[in-house]
């Protein structure tokens, strides 16, 4: 069971990267997916989720209107487009399941869970987007 970051890179300020999360060993379909970002000395934060029921969407303030969340399930897949970067979005991105079947995206999807995977307490490396200025 785990799900797999890319797509992060060195970008200049207004830039766009697009990330993957690919899942693999679990039923992909029936959870929702939150993207989540960790600066250095930071907590980590979370900036968007997808449901997988209705499609429910929720993005954090500080993103809205720049990222956009989406998924293929048949490729089991969570993306997030990044646009418009600005030194602030620097950090170590990761995507977690967040909910499952009829769960709807809020806030509280925002905030991280003990682990990346349903029913784990630990995290993959993530991939690492830097911005600069």
């Amino acid at each position: 069971v785990q799900l797999v970051e890319s797509g992060g890179g060195l970008v200049q300020v207004g830039g766009s990267l697009r990330l993957s999360c690919a899942a693999s060993g679990f039923t992909f379909d029936d959870y929702a997916i939150g993207w989540f970002r960790q600066a250095p000395g930071k907590e980590r934060e979370g900036v968007a989720c997808i449901s997988s029921a209705d499609g429910s969407i929720y993005y954090d303030d500080s993103v809205k209107g720049r990222f956009t969340i989406s998924r293929d399930n048949a490729a089991n897949t969570v993306y997030l487009q990044m646009n418009t970067l600005n030194p602030e979005d620097t950090a170590v991105y990761h995507c977690a399941t967040v909910g499952y079947a009829e769960y709807e995206c809020t806030a509280r999807s925002l905030v991280p869970p003990p682990g990346a995977a349903p029913q784990s307490d630990s995290w993959g490396p993530g991939t690492q987007v830097t911005v600069s200025s």
